[in-house]
């Protein structure tokens, strides 16, 4: 894969190899794609203030999340209907994560059961990404799935009370082909050719702050709330007793018009940073964005399209030569700052750009 050095290669790659419909789902986001493109440009925002003459002979990219070791401050966000990109779907994704040594979330829209995953990728740390199917019943069931297969956290995604409206999905003509297994949401979608805004009207749009007592007392497990962009729900979230929050919207593809991930990110900071561990995710396609990321605040980034990117090239390999690019793209960005962790990274090491 000596033509595959960068994340760009990858989404070429990628896109010459998928059909219009699953590449339009994957990389288009919602309305004018407003948002969706501010999310890149909100690292160009920001430039590196580095020191020199640090000893940085020895670097690590290793932090902890969730108390947990990890090789990196990185993990796979939640992506539905992997097997539209390849044959091995999640299992491919989480063998790479494996092999990397971060966690993967696996979205409620996954093909493969968790079960399936652990067995197939035993060392991965598994979250479950929930969903609120209108049928409770059907919540309860992932949850004890996910919890019966050991995963170690449930992320509720909170932008999505309905689908954005996704004009490239539209354009391409996207179904969700009926042959794929989706095992937590077959029952609820049934087995007719939808797009995703059809198979996202059976889910609840009255889920609330209420609902997240039954979700931590249904599974045990520390609940991480993902689509959070302002302090007012940042601080109801500490009030709820979260373990983590993600910095998210959507990549782009919910509310056209909410800010940029990396630019609500510093108020959140500043406003819980303190009391739970915060992540972002959102247009991140170097380590540097990382180590941007990490400096104004969050402890781990979510990175949902690249390995998407690496999957739909070149399978397990791919998606595994993504998350050590971005790996060891950090390291080197790490080393230039005059860093030798991630944990040292401070809002001393970035600045606004000059306009």
């Amino acid at each position: 894969m000596n033509e595959l050095v960068t994340l760009l290669d990858y989404e070429r790659r990628a896109e010459a190899r998928c059909e219009p419909g699953p590449w339009a789902y994957l990389v288009g986001g919602s309305g004018d794609e407003w948002t969706m493109r501010e999310n890149r440009a909100a690292f160009e925002r920001w430039t590196f203030r580095p020191s020199v003459l640090c000893d940085v002979a020895d670097v690590t990219t290793a932090t902890t999340i969730l108390g947990k070791p990890v090789e990196a401050p990185l993990l796979v966000a939640p992506v539905a209907y992997q097997q539209l990109f390849d044959a091995d779907a999640e299992c491919a994704t989480a063998r790479a994560a494996e092999a990397v040594g971060i966690p993967m979330c696996v979205s409620t829209f996954t093909c493969r059961p968790h079960e399936t995953i652990e067995a197939m990728a035993p060392g991965v740390d598994q979250w479950c990404q929930l969903y609120f199917f209108q049928d409770r019943g059907l919540v309860r069931e992932h949850i004890e799935a996910a919890v019966a297969a050991g995963c170690r956290a449930i992320v509720l995604t909170v932008d999505a009370p309905r689908l954005g409206r996704r004009d490239r999905d539209l354009r391409a003509g996207f179904q969700i082909p009926p042959e794929l297994p989706l095992p937590y949401a077959r029952a609820a979608v049934g087995v007719t050719p939808q797009n995703p805004a059809e198979q996202f009207e059976l889910l609840s749009a009255s889920v609330t702050w209420r609902d997240l007592d039954w979700i931590a007392s249904t599974s045990g497990l520390p609940l991480v709330l993902k689509g959070i962009v302002t302090v007012e729900d940042a601080a109801l979230a500490v009030e709820f007793d979260v373990a983590a929050v993600v910095v998210s919207n959507h990549g782009g593809r919910q509310l056209d018009g909410a800010p940029a991930t990396l630019d609500a990110l510093p108020e959140v900071v500043d406003q819980i940073g303190e009391r739970v561990e915060i992540y972002l995710d959102g247009g991140i396609r170097r380590g540097g964005d990382v180590a941007k990321a990490l400096a104004l605040g969050a402890r781990a980034v979510l990175v949902g399209r690249t390995p998407m990117f690496g999957l739909a090239a070149a399978g397990e390999a791919g998606v595994r030569h993504v998350l050590e690019l971005l790996r060891d793209e950090l390291s080197t960005t790490l080393a230039l700052l005059g860093c030798t962790a991630p944990e040292q990274l401070t809002t001393d090491h970035v600045q606004r750009a000059a306009r």
